[in-house]
């Protein structure tokens, strides 16, 4: 596993924290200093920001991620009660596709979020740098 991806997993294990954004961020600051030496968190930060997409369906998913998928567990949960209640088979597969694609929209907005956590504290981590010279 290499460094981005263990920052990327330290943010998403913050994220599961209920606390505030300068919070997490305090949190990760130590973390990401023993995984990335300072001369390399500039290189890692671009590279972080790099992959992720700015379009505006990934904005939205990073900031309302569960909104953008309550629509297909609603169609997994009603593929689900057609299909037990009708006996059509057909309907598990709305199930099925339902639910994989609810899950992959909160997985990925789950990633964006860490990532952008990552940048941010990486952002803290610079200021702070430049404030003590």
């Amino acid at each position: 596993m290499d460094a981005i991806e263990k920052l990327i997993t330290m943010a998403e294990d913050e994220l599961t924290q209920y606390s505030t954004e300068a919070r997490k961020i305090e949190k990760l600051r130590p973390k990401v200093g023993l995984t990335v030496p300072y001369p390399q968190q500039k290189s890692v930060r671009e590279q972080i920001e790099s992959s992720i997409p700015t379009n505006i369906f990934a904005k939205i998913v990073e900031r309302d991620r569960q909104m953008v998928a309550l629509p297909f567990w609603g169609i997994a949960g009603l593929g689900l009660l057609l299909g037990i209640s009708m006996h059509q088979p057909l309907d598990f597969a709305a199930t099925g596709i339902g639910f994989y694609v609810a899950f992959a929209i909160q997985s990925w907005g789950w990633k964006l979020e860490a990532k952008r956590l990552i940048v941010k504290t990486l952002d803290f981590i610079e200021e702070e740098m430049s404030n003590q010279t």
